[in-house]
């Protein structure tokens, strides 16, 4: 029996490279598959952009453009009020230039301030009441503010690698 078994095995592997399953039965074997790499873990998406994420950008814009993180975070209290103006001036513009380039803004009423103007229709929130205000909401009053609404917002994409939490990333000088 074991002298068929072997021919049959000899000539199995001989012609069709492998043995019968019927000669893995024989020899009590369990056939294996391929040795197969193991499977690849899925990339992990990227992260899930968080409604802060924007409001970080642009503070993180304003801080790399005009410092106004570091200004913002100083005790100014001991300085004359010439000296913080004259900073003021300066982190200004550089803060209106930042702005003006990612974000387009228009006033939400473009009225003159200080004049009389009727209340926009549709959406409440387009005005705040301020005064003595009504229970029931008046057609108009004087406008002291034009409010802002943004018309156009064009970040640069954020790079799922980075941490959008780091307005600023630590300055270490090399020597």
């Amino acid at each position: 029996m074991r002298l068929i078994l072997a021919i049959r095995c000899f000539f199995n592997l001989l012609f069709r490279g492998e043995l019968s399953p019927r000669a893995l039965i024989d020899l009590k074997l369990v056939r294996k598959g391929p040795v197969a790499a193991p499977p690849k873990a899925a990339p992990s998406p990227p992260p899930a952009a968080r409604t802060s994420d924007g409001a970080l950008q642009i503070l993180s814009i304003l801080q790399r453009d005009s410092r106004l993180v570091d200004f913002l975070m100083e005790d100014i209290s001991a300085y004359p009020d010439d000296q913080v103006g004259a900073a003021v001036r300066d982190l200004h513009d550089q803060c209106r230039d930042s702005m003006t380039q990612y974000v387009k803004l228009r006033p939400v009423i473009d009225g003159v301030e200080g004049t009389f103007t009727k209340t926009p229709e549709g959406d409440p929130g387009l005005i705040r009441f301020i005064g003595n205000v009504p229970a029931r909401p008046p057609e108009g009053g004087v406008l002291r503010h034009k409010g802002w609404r943004a018309s156009m917002v064009d970040f640069p994409a954020l790079s799922p690698k980075l941490d959008a939490t780091i307005i600023a990333p630590a300055e270490i000088e090399i020597e």
